[in-house]
């Protein structure tokens, strides 16, 4: 499998994720860490403007449905 394969099976399992559970990965769950782990990797690419042009516009969609499920703490 090629890393263009890799991450386009990645970004599909946490799109499939999101879609089914409402909410972003969990770091503290072990299997979906490795999610986590994919998303804050990716973040960082995106930040320091080293991500692919076609993968930035595929993650900012994903972050922009990411933050439709943010957490709202029920204390605020």
């Amino acid at each position: 499998m090629t890393q263009a394969e890799h991450w386009d099976n990645s970004y599909q399992d946490i799109l499939r994720f999101v879609e089914t559970n409402k909410r972003r990965p969990s770091k503290y769950r072990p299997d979906e860490r490795a999610m986590h782990n994919w998303l804050k990797y990716n973040r960082k690419l995106l930040n320091h403007d080293q991500l692919d042009p076609d993968r930035r516009k595929l993650f900012i969609k994903l972050e922009e449905l990411l933050r439709e499920h943010r957490h709202i703490n029920q204390f605020q």
